[in-house]
């Protein structure tokens, strides 16, 4: 995968959470018709450096907080599943799936971004690490 997009209602609110969630610093983009795009280079992301995610303002009505989840959820390895579900619920964020263990696999959570969409985390040894 080399490039995916996130649909948002705040683009403001949605660089902040994204930003202290991952560390993603975002930088508008135009295009032919100019919507609110912003564009981010994810140099965290293990082996998919150079990974690009795009932020655009949603097209429809937004999704709301709580409902079934639209589209794919995002997975990205963190280094403390924990401590990121922490800050996300402590700016903005909505519990979709607290901090579980998985054996053989790691602690994963997700959250909602408050945009609509879900995003989760993993790290591969538990909390600490």
């Amino acid at each position: 995968m080399a490039h995916f997009e996130i649909y948002v209602n705040d683009m403001g609110a949605a660089k902040a959470f994204y930003g202290g969630l991952f560390g993603w610093e975002f930088t508008p983009m135009s295009g032919p018709d100019d919507p609110e795009y912003a564009l981010a280079v994810a140099p965290d992301l293990g082996e998919s450096k150079g990974l690009t995610v795009g932020m655009l303002a949603r097209p429809d009505l937004p999704h709301a907080a709580g409902t079934a989840i639209r589209g794919g959820t995002m997975t990205f390895e963190v280094a403390d599943c924990d401590a990121r579900y922490a800050w996300a619920m402590n700016n903005g964020g909505a519990e979709a799936l607290p901090p579980t263990d998985y054996p053989g696999i790691g602690r994963a959570a997700c959250v909602e971004d408050g945009q609509g969409n879900v995003v989760g985390f993993i790290s591969s040894t538990g909390g600490d690490t």
